[in-house]
């Protein structure tokens, strides 16, 4: 049985090597051969194809817990570092199911990338990623 490449309908994953002992989650294994750009061009690059948007996207709930003590922490001043971790790890979520669906059409970069977040009622926030995936090659 022939192997599909990564992304593709039909591909198996091999287990690792015995003597490898770490290997990163497979969301940072293709991220870093993935170009994802604000701009709409990449210089030394050239876009072959264009996919269309791609997004990822979230909505996450805040802890009533958590949000009264940001607001005791808020009066005092200070870095809310709950809150600031949990943007965080949202935000990179996002930005994987983006990846991930432009790897699914076929791209091999995302140009024009950016955020959006929107409250939806008191108690959530919406968080997006969106960007056009292409397939780029290197130019000369």
């Amino acid at each position: 049985m022939s192997q599909q490449p990564y992304g593709q309908p039909g591909y198996q994953q091999q287990p690792p090597p015995q003597q490898q002992q770490y290997a990163p989650p497979p969301q940072q294994q293709f991220q870093q051969n993935f170009l994802c750009v604000t701009t709409n061009d990449i210089p030394g690059y050239r876009i072959d194809v264009v996919y269309g948007e791609v997004f990822g996207l979230t909505v996450r709930s805040r802890n009533a817990f958590s949000q009264m003590g940001a607001g005791l922490k808020s009066m005092f001043g200070g870095e809310l570092k709950g809150m600031t971790k949990a943007l965080v790890d949202s935000r990179n979520e996002v930005m994987q199911r983006m990846i991930q669906e432009a790897l699914n059409r076929g791209g091999n970069a995302i140009v024009g990338m950016r955020f959006d977040t929107s409250e939806m009622g008191d108690v959530w926030t919406e968080i997006c990623a969106y960007g056009t995936a292409v397939s780029i090659s290197r130019v000369g």
